[in-house]
């Protein structure tokens, strides 16, 4: 490798990785130039792209892409009306850009942009810049009605578009690829993007149909397709799953706990069909209440490595749709032996924990465990039951008993969770109700009572005992953090709360999940009420994982994690991981 070629490569590594600092010694090993002359070859280059004003040089000697001189790369998102604006830090304004200098970049770009005005915080003037260079596009295919024809020579039809944000823009289908009739959803690659002499055009081959418009579910797979989600399992991880059995093999109990003769229910929804959550209360003799929440262990069948796991991290969540789900593992996994279906045996991760009646946690322990679900519960029967219902509470007198523990449990953990300042939003969420022909035929309200909000704070109570758990083991572990919100956005929700009547005394410097509490309760119930909440939500910052136990804001919890739902949700199964690492090779 010459000396061009190792800048070139330098700089094209450090430009792919802008916000992040290399030594020289790591950029060396990352290119494998292991002989003597190795490192002083990489500091050459390094120096050459310094005094280009390519790359800078950090206090402590590390090597970072320079976007002061090159420019700021980070990813447009575009408006209908032609203007837009780059996201390149979560701490900084997004950056302005006129129709005139976006460069023809589409929304979700990734793009390097050069400021021309750095803006003015002082009168609510965020930064313009130009785009100078499109680095990714982000779409590669899009999804849309075909229409057989053109007006332009050369083209078999076009294509009307279903993202509304390319709605202004007309794509010409070109021989080479399939030719659907008119009519059909289809899906093409891009071959040739929007130019200065086509600005609004896009070219390329249909590459897959989906089926006529009008018929049954098409819509829904026009949304699966437009935001590419993985919704077809590859044949290496069907042929991984077909190969499990689907019943709890007799050398699976092999280190774990039995506790199938405890009265575990599920309490879900009625249409839920991946149960990944079973409790249990009971009083003890010392008049605390022991609660045991007990999740699948999903991580015994998707192992680290396998394509089944591969695929499990690539999708990274289940995604919800209106009339379906499309899942992260395969059914016979979510649905079949990971799901905690009544009356039969089951691999679970257990947290098992006592509070007192006042709420507070003061033993806890962590396992595995085979289970069997006693009862598969709906929010809606516990409700009933809950509410007095006799019919129902006859139907199920045998666990009756106990669901007025957990009832009283729950109170306990919730006013618990209120001292502390967590902000509890009751914003109405919406049940589209779907015909046989998948075709929405109504909207109604979920209505959230008292076993939703209990199997809520249950779960809260594992996910905190969890974290709780290995950050006093001082061991590396996964976290579930929410930050303080940003001076600047809690004083314009302060003044915008003002605004409305709010008595708002708190400090804006010294924020405390409390203080969001109170100006929530004082709006509960009167008509600005889910304004205010979503305008709250807005100045808030947004969770995300962390190997750093610093707390999560909003339920006002100084250890928090993800442990309850490894079916859909990928995080969770690696805590899981970490959780029988940790008990298989010490804490060392």
């Amino acid at each position: 490798m010459d000396a061009q070629q190792l800048q070139e490569q330098l700089f094209g590594f450090l430009k792919a990785n802008p916000t992040q600092t290399f030594s020289a010694q790591a950029l060396t090993d990352g290119l494998r130039l292991n002989d003597a002359q190795g490192f002083t070859k990489v500091v050459q280059a390094l120096a050459a792209l310094e005094r280009a004003k390519k790359v800078k040089v950090s206090d402590s000697g590390d090597f970072q892409y320079d976007d002061g001189s090159q420019g700021i790369i980070g990813v447009f998102r575009s408006n209908e009306k032609g203007f837009g604006f780059v996201k390149y830090d979560e701490k900084e304004d997004d950056i302005f850009v006129n129709p005139d200098n976006t460069m023809l970049a589409l929304n979700l770009d990734e793009v390097r942009v050069k400021i021309l005005t750095r803006g003015d915080a002082a009168n609510g003037k965020g930064p313009e810049g130009k785009v100078e260079e499109i680095i990714k596009r982000h779409i590669e295919s899009v999804v849309g009605e075909f229409k057989l024809g053109s007006d332009y020579v050369g083209y078999i039809g076009t294509i009307k578009l279903t993202d509304k944000k390319l709605a202004t823009y007309e794509f010409l289908v070109k021989e080479g690829g399939l030719h659907p009739t008119d009519g059909e959803v289809v899906v093409a690659s891009i071959d040739t993007y929007p130019t200065v002499t086509m600005p609004k055009h896009f070219t390329g081959v249909v590459t897959e149909t989906i089926g006529y418009k009008d018929e049954p579910g098409v819509d829904i797979l026009q949304i699966i397709y437009q935001h590419e989600v993985p919704h077809i399992f590859p044949e290496a991880v069907i042929e991984q799953a077909n190969q499990i059995p689907d019943t709890v093999q007799p050398e699976e109990w092999a280190g774990r706990e039995d506790i199938t003769d405890q009265p575990l229910v599920t309490i879900d929804s009625i249409e839920s069909k991946d149960l990944d959550d079973a409790v249990v209360v009971w009083r003890l003799e010392n008049g605390n209440f022991h609660l045991g929440v007990h999740i699948a262990d999903v991580s015994h069948y998707a192992v680290e490595g396998t394509p089944l796991d591969e695929e499990a991290y690539n999708r990274g969540t289940s995604v919800y749709l209106t009339d379906r789900v499309v899942p992260m593992l395969p059914r016979n996994i979510s649905n079949g032996i990971a799901s905690l279906n009544p009356g039969v045996d089951r691999l679970a991760m257990s947290a098992e924990m006592e509070f007192t009646p006042a709420g507070d946690l003061v033993k806890h322990r962590l396992h595995t465990s085979v289970m069997r679900s006693h009862a598969r519960m709906t929010y809606k029967a516990v409700n009933a039951i809950l509410a007095g219902d006799d019919d129902t509470r006859s139907e199920y007198q045998e666990l009756v008993p106990m669901f007025e523990d957990m009832a009283k449990l729950h109170e306990a953990l919730s006013n618990k969770r209120t001292a502390r300042g967590a902000i509890e939003f009751d914003a109405p969420e919406a049940k589209i109700i779907v015909d046989e022909q998948g075709h929405p035929t109504d909207i109604e309200l979920r209505e959230r009572g008292l076993s939703e909000r209990m199997i809520e704070s249950f779960m809260l109570a594992a996910n905190e005992t969890v974290a709780m758990h290995f950050d006093q083991l001082n061991v590396p572990f996964l976290y579930r953090v929410h930050e303080t919100p940003d001076l600047e956005r809690v004083v314009k929700f302060f003044e915008f709360v003002k605004a409305l009547g709010a008595p708002v005394q708190a400090d804006p410097n010294k924020v405390k999940p409390e203080d969001f509490q109170k100006i929530h309760s004082w709006f509960v119930g009167k008509p600005e009420e889910q304004m205010v909440s979503t305008m709250m939500l807005r100045t808030m910052k947004q969770a995300k994982y962390s190997e750093e136990p610093i707390g999560h804001f909003g339920i006002g919890a100084e250890y928090y994690t993800h442990f309850t739902s490894p079916i859909r949700r990928y995080p969770d199964l690696t805590v899981h991981r970490l959780i029988k690492h940790y008990a298989a090779q010490g804490l060392g």
